[in-house]
């Protein structure tokens, strides 16, 4: 193998730039010249590759965000336009693709694979709903930013007697909030799996206060039927019932910002040079994930197909730790 191509998909990630900075030193490691796809499946549709160049990988390695850019591009479910990226790496000597990047990405990298082009997923989405890993690249960093958040609330709630709905991201999976609010010690934990109904949460927050709790702090996937949003309304509409001052809070965004933490970066770097490897080894069609502390490959096939589920035990030692 000689030439491959590594495109960055779908949301931004933490721990990017140093995965792309890992896939560039193996495949020159293994005497392989390594091209870059911007703009995400968009860049691969339109033929926009770059020859990554060390220097530029080396001074970003350690920075958040992509330097190839990313998009949604939602005419890549189209046939035909799987088949014109699949034309362009042919047409640019291109002989295997890595994908970094989560759910939608992988759908991508699957259809890649069902047309005959060797390729191999690499698990980079901060709501860790990949099916086959147990974590992927930025989720770490995303729970530290959600945490440093959540404790920097409690001090402002407790001067103030509030409480707070913090909503976190993680879409149709709960696992960021589960695991902040576990190690927040949030007293109320709502994800889209174990969803709890406006008066439900309202009577929480009240044995908190009844326990001689100062503040409250509710954590909210945003993907939960019950989100802030409904709550909130529910509270303001029985305002004379509620014990706290009230005060919504949605990070959005800055989740998945900032310089990745020491354990991104490591599982980047593991990840970026393994699936190298992986094609040097005429591995294709699977994505690279982590597994009790290695990397291991899991058919594509299997990821898009199957579900990850929110571990039951830990939602039952959430719910322990809130009383």
């Amino acid at each position: 193998m000689k030439r491959i191509a590594v495109v960055t998909s779908g949301g931004d990630a933490p721990g990017m730039n140093a995965a792309l900075n890992s896939i560039y030193q193996m495949g020159t490691d293994l005497g392989i010249e390594v091209m870059g796809v911007r703009r995400g499946y968009e860049g691969l549709v339109e033929g926009d590759m770059v020859a990554l160049q060390h220097r530029e990988l080396r001074e970003n390695m350690n920075e958040g965000g992509t330097i190839l850019g990313s998009a949604r591009f939602e005419l890549f479910k189209d046939e035909e336009a799987q088949l014109r990226a699949v034309r362009n790496l042919r047409d640019a000597d291109v002989e295997g693709l890595l994908v970094i990047g989560g759910d939608g990405s992988q759908r991508g990298s699957f259809a890649i694979h069902r047309h005959g082009f060797p390729v191999i997923g690499i698990a980079s989405t901060v709501d860790n709903d990949l099916y086959g890993t147990d974590i992927s690249i930025g989720v770490d960093t995303a729970l530290n930013t959600i945490i440093e958040s959540l404790d920097r609330i409690g001090t402002t709630a407790e001067s103030h007697r509030r409480a707070f709905l913090v909503e976190v991201m993680g879409r149709k999976y709960g696992y960021l909030a589960l695991m902040s609010g576990i190690a927040s010690g949030a007293e109320v934990i709502i994800t889209p799996e174990f969803e709890m109904e406006p008066p439900e949460v309202v009577r929480e927050l009240h044995l908190a206060h009844e326990r001689g709790n100062r503040y409250a702090i509710a954590v909210v996937t945003d993907g939960a039927k019950n989100n802030v949003r409904k709550i909130e309304e529910y509270i303001r509409e029985h305002l004379d019932e509620f014990h706290f001052e009230l005060r919504v809070t949605i990070l959005g965004h800055v989740q998945r910002g900032g310089p990745p933490t020491v354990f991104d970066r490591y599982l980047a770097t593991r990840l970026g040079s393994s699936a190298v490897q992986a094609l040097q080894d005429g591995k294709k069609g699977v994505l690279a994930g982590w597994k009790c502390y290695e990397v291991e490959y899991i058919p594509l096939e299997d990821v898009v197909s199957k579900r990850k589920e929110l571990s039951v035990s830990l939602w039952r030692l959430g719910q322990m730790l809130s009383k």
